[in-house]
Parts: C-alpha cells; sequence; structure tokens
C-alpha cells in the first residue's frame, strides 16, 4: 500500500489517538487539526467555529478524517449539552466537507457519524440500506451530521461515513464505566434486557477506518459494530461471565426513561445492526459476537 497523505481531526479523543497509531504504523502520514496553540510539526491549527482551516493542506491531502466532537457521555437533561453534542459534529463535519469539495481534486472525506442514525428498530436486522426512525435526540444528531457531509458529496469526492457503534474497550466509555460497576456485582439488564445493543471492539472499529481510508473506491455509509449484535440482556449475562459476578438485578424501563432523560430512547431502543457494505468492501470483521468483543475489550 502507498502511503497517503492524511489529514484528521478529532487525533486526541481515544478512538483518535489508537487510529493515528495504526495510520503511523502502516507508514501514513498523519496531520492532526488541533485548536491550541502553537501547533506541533505533525499538526496544523483550526477553528471550525471561527472558519480557520489550513486549505492548502486539505488540497493536498488523499484523505481527510473527522472524529473531532464534544463527548457523547454528559448531562442528559442539560440544554447545553445537547446544543454542544449537535453544533459540535455538524459545524466540524460541514468545515471540513466545504474544504475538500473546494480542493482542485477532493481528497476522500471519511466523516465520523453515529450508529443512533437508524433509531429504534426492534428485532429487524439493519444494513445500511435501513431507514432512519424516530426523532431521539442522537437519531436527530446523525442525520444532520450525515447531511453536513453533503458538499463532498456534491463535489465528486469519495466520502465514507463511520456509522459508529460503542467501542468496547476497558480503557475507555463506555466499557471502562461497566467493567468496574459489574465488578463491584452492581451489573443489570436494562429494562427487559430484549432490546438490541450495538457495539463494536477497538480492533475492528481501527482496522475498518484503516481499511476503508486504504480502500480507494469504498464510499457511502458504512456499519462500524460486530456481526452479530447481542441484546441487553446477552450482554449483561456475557460481561458478568466475563468478570466473575452474578447480574441478577435489573432497571426498570420507568426509572431508566426517567433518569435517562434525553438519552433513554438510546438506552432503550434496538438497533440490531450489521457490518455488511463493510465486509462487502473487502474487510473481515475479527470480532464477531459479543463474547469476542468484550474478549478482545478487556484484556
Amino acid at each position: 500500500m502507498a502511503s497517503l497523505s492524511i489529514v484528521l481531526a478529532g487525533g486526541s479523543g481515544f478512538l483518535g489517538t489508537h487510529l493515528r497509531e495504526e495510520l503511523v504504523h502502516r507508514g501514513h502520514t498523519v496531520t492532526s487539526l488541533v485548536r491550541r496553540e502553537p501547533a506541533g510539526s505533525d499538526e496544523s491549527r483550526w477553528d471550525p467555529y471561527a472558519g480557520v482551516l489550513d486549505q492548502s493542506l486539505v488540497a493536498s491531502a488523499d484523505v481527510v478524517v473527522n472524529l473531532a466532537g464534544s463527548p457523547t457521555a454528559g448531562n442528559p437533561h442539560s440544554k447545553t449539552w445537547a446544543r454542544e453534542l449537535r453544533e459540535s459534529r455538524i459545524t466540524t463535519t460541514r468545515v471540513l466537507a466545504t474544504a475538500v469539495a473546494a480542493a482542485a481534486r477532493p481528497p476522500a472525506f471519511l466523516a465520523g457519524n453515529g450508529i443512533s442514525y437508524y433509531g429504534d428498530h426492534g428485532d429487524q436486522v439493519l444494513t445500511e440500506a435501513s431507514d432512519s426512525r424516530g426523532h431521539a435526540l442522537l437519531t436527530q444528531v446523525t442525520r444532520e451530521w450525515q447531511e453536513a457531509a453533503d458538499p463532498a458529496v456534491a463535489a465528486g469526492a469519495r466520502v465514507c461515513i463511520l456509522r459508529t457503534s460503542p467501542v468496547m474497550d476497558r480503557r475507555g466509555a463506555p466499557l471502562k464505566q461497566l467493567r468496574l460497576l459489574f465488578k463491584a456485582g452492581l451489573g443489570a439488564r436494562l429494562g427487559d434486557g430484549r432490546q438490541h445493543m450495538a457495539m463494536v471492539s477497538l480492533r475492528d472499529w481501527v482496522g475498518g477506518v484503516v481499511h476503508l481510508a486504504e480502500h480507494p473506491t469504498a464510499s457511502g455509509p458504512f456499519n462500524l459494530c460486530c456481526a452479530q449484535t447481542p441484546t441487553n440482556g446477552e450482554f449483561t449475562q456475557a460481561l458478568a461471565r466475563a468478570v466473575r459476578r452474578p447480574a441478577f438485578v435489573f432497571a426498570p424501563r420507568p426509572l431508566l426513561n426517567l433518569a435517562g432523560g434525553e438519552m433513554a430512547p438510546e438506552i432503550l431502543g434496538s438497533l440490531n445492526v450489521r457490518p455488511a457494505a463493510l465486509e462487502q468492501s473487502g474487510y473481515e470483521v475479527r470480532d464477531r459476537d459479543v463474547h469476542a468483543v468484550l474478549a478482545s475489550g478487556l484484556r
């Protein structure tokens, strides 16, 4: 594989750090977009809210990747948190998509997004061809987030929408917190536990994104998830077994609706997703079910 010139926004986050390491390991040149001053030798300063961005850097890149955005974890009852959640993702995506579109030879654009795009579909198997339903906060945000990449699509750039599932790794949310909770004997299924719970291992998320960066014809939306999505009940039992603790209790749906606020539909909604487009593009998912995902994430 020839070395690629890659511009990465959101490279200091958990996923961005691991993605950058793998890209560099594979011989690619990565320039991270940062908001602080001064920028380092492999960094470039940008301020998406002020429209500050080195257009020449984007124009000379082979691939632009956007993982920027405020943390998903926060106070679900806070309007400020919800506003920042939406604006940080849409603004950064739109600024980068516009810069990609303005290039004489538009680079590929890998636009971060979320698996919540689909909304609650019950037991229905979901591929990238499935529709988006409902008005849950993250579902609405992901729709607008995807639309923000439209300038790059209209310019004929190769655009991949990264519909990311929760990445299960003991060093990051949500597994870092869940592992401690379950080890304390406080693990519980959510509601009746029948809702499907999308997830992916860190190595499959990184591997999938690197594959899309390097694959010259891959474009469109891609579900970054394991091959067999478990129910919440199955996940609860699998994690309890993995940490050798019982998990007999459950959190009632009315309590979750009250405590979860805007995020309650994400907790109780069902996303029985499959990485259909990713596998069709030639990527082989390594951690295919909940047991493999947890074994990888708890190592």
